[in-house]
């Protein structure tokens, strides 16, 4: 069932239906078998590239496609709804892109912007470590200022396209306390820098996430966006529209499970009549609905304050707490409606219940989404 989009221009619809023809001949078909090899999907990026997918949100003046956020995040939500992997990784190329596009100088956004937006590089943000997941700001990764630029010593993890991307949102620690991060932005290889074996994750199994292990790789000191010590103002702005992305691809991946359980309850029989005809199950399938259109419309909100400039900071948090709360339920739900089936690998429900789990920590924990929004109560 298509989703009935409102959409502000004819170009937005247009780009849209672009993206559904895209979607469902390059991500539809090749979903299930790298997913289940575990296996990346060589080529598919630069293809998204191509059709202008990965630099949507950002200026056209930078090289980007100059659309509202609101259109952007319906791109990701159709994406999702295919293949959810490849979604997030979108989003997190746009999110890597954020700090050199928001604070980068126009010497350095012209320098490395119009490759990056055009999908020529692919991008991975580096902000997590082992010991700082949700508290930033106790990184402990070192950028040492030296001679020849910055001394890059310590450990990142949990980064999406690790090893793969072509470079890296990096924040590292130049100085003390929560004043003393700084972003650098950081090539995909160098002398110094190593990656560890991809996790073995329950769900997302074609794009890698690993940890990067930083032994003394020098990076040149054009490579440090904003000023040195701006890092957490960076990452922060970059995350609520990080987090946004996140909804968008939940509710996206919430839509497909919605979808496959309408099918099959119009085609599994019962008692003499399609399993949709009874109540209990149509009870659920209409839960399902409303909860798959209320993270839609919320994501939307917090997207359309963006695109007007007002604060939407704790929209976003509303925004991804509801939509990948909403994902973990419905995908739960679909795997019910299949009953025995839905616990096999014949239907790909029980893949979306498992990429549903991956949203509510990522981005942010649902939990620290809910100590932002509670934060905002304060007086």
């Amino acid at each position: 069932m298509a989703v009935d989009r409102l959409l502000p221009t004819q170009e937005a619809e247009d780009l849209l239906e672009l993206t559904r023809d895209l979607a469902d001949k390059e991500l539809a078909t090749r979903v299930e078998q790298h997913e289940r090899a575990e296996t990346y999907p060589e080529g598919l990026f630069p293809t998204l590239g191509e059709a202008g997918l990965l630099g949507l949100p950002y200026p056209e003046d930078l090289g980007g496609g100059g659309q509202p956020y609101e259109v952007y995040l319906q791109v990701l939500e159709e994406l999702a709804a295919r293949w959810a992997a490849v979604a997030v990784a979108t989003s997190v190329h746009g999110l890597a892109c954020f700090p050199l596009a928001t604070y980068g100088s126009e010497e350095q956004q012209q320098c490395w912007l119009p490759s990056m937006l055009a999908g020529e590089q692919i991008g991975g943000y580096s902000l997590s470590e082992p010991q700082a997941g949700s508290d930033a700001a106790a990184l402990r990764c070192k950028a040492e200022q030296v001679e020849d630029g910055y001394r890059i010593t310590g450990t990142k993890a949990w980064i999406t396209h690790g090893g793969i991307a072509d470079f890296y949102a990096l924040f590292a620690r130049t100085g003390e306390g929560s004043a003393g991060i700084s972003c650098l932005l950081a090539p995909g290889q160098a002398d110094g820098l190593s990656w560890g074996k991809p996790e073995e994750k329950m769900g997302l199994h074609a794009v890698p996430t690993a940890t990067a292990h930083w032994d003394g790789a020098v990076l040149d000191a054009d490579r440090l966006i904003g000023r040195e010590g701006q890092g957490l103002q960076i990452a922060f702005s970059a995350l609520d529209s990080g987090r946004l992305g996140i909804a968008a691809c939940a509710t996206g991946l919430a839509q497909a499970a919605l979808e496959a359980a309408v099918d099959y309850a119009n085609e599994r029989e019962t008692f003499g009549r399609k399993i949709v005809d009874h109540q209990g199950l149509g009870f659920v399938l209409a839960d399902m609905a409303a909860a798959v259109d209320s993270a839609r419309a919320t994501y939307l909100d917090a997207a359309r304050r963006r695109d007007l400039g007002r604060p939407y900071s704790w929209q976003a948090s509303v925004a991804k707490l509801v939509a990948t709360d909403a994902a973990m339920k419905v995908t739960t739900d679909a795997v019910q409606v299949f009953g025995g089936y839905g616990y096999t690998r014949d239907f790909p429900v029980e893949r979306f219940m498992r990429e549903a789990k991956i949203m509510q920590i990522f981005e942010g924990t649902n939990q620290i989404q809910r100590l932002v929004i509670s934060r905002g109560f304060a007086r």
